[in-house]
């Protein structure tokens, strides 16, 4: 019996996963209260790998002044955030959204390893595709050394 060679535009590999992060935009400002809880949940579970998959492949990222590119990227970046910042707690909320775009405020507090307290206060502007996944994140943020006693988180 002769073989037929594979047919280019079938899918052949039926392993794939269509990447989906719900809620998919366009956001209603519950859509986007509800992916703003989801980044909160995750990123308070401190596991890069978790919180990496909610973002696309080729993801952009400013934080602070550092340019962060890609899923592995953010992964890399999260790990060392959270090596360094112990008893990390964050708090996001809700500014705005409009279409594919979010905004946030957010305040997260964390010590670092000789001890010190610190409360950081900042800004982010999330943009998604239309599977749900963060292509881009621009994120502004200030320390504020608190003591201890001083934590709200």
């Amino acid at each position: 019996m002769e073989q037929k060679p594979p047919d280019p535009l079938a899918n052949t590999n039926t392993n794939i996963d269509i990447e989906q992060k719900p809620p998919f935009p366009p956001f209603t400002e519950e859509t986007a209260k509800q992916k703003i809880q989801a980044a909160e949940d995750a990123w308070n579970s401190k596991d890069p790998n978790k919180v990496c998959m909610a973002y696309t492949i080729d993801t952009e990222w400013r934080n602070r002044s550092e340019f962060i590119n890609g899923r592995e990227g953010v992964r890399q970046f999260l790990q060392g955030k959270w090596d360094k910042e112990l008893d990390y707690k964050l708090k996001k909320s809700y500014f705005a959204h409009v279409e594919n775009r979010i905004s946030v405020r957010f305040e997260y507090e964390y010590r670092n390893e000789a001890g010190k307290w610190f409360r950081a206060y900042g800004n982010e502007n999330w943009e998604f595709e239309t599977n749900g996944l963060m292509a881009k994140r621009w994120a502004s943020i200030n320390d504020v050394a608190i003591e201890e006693s001083d934590r709200r988180l």
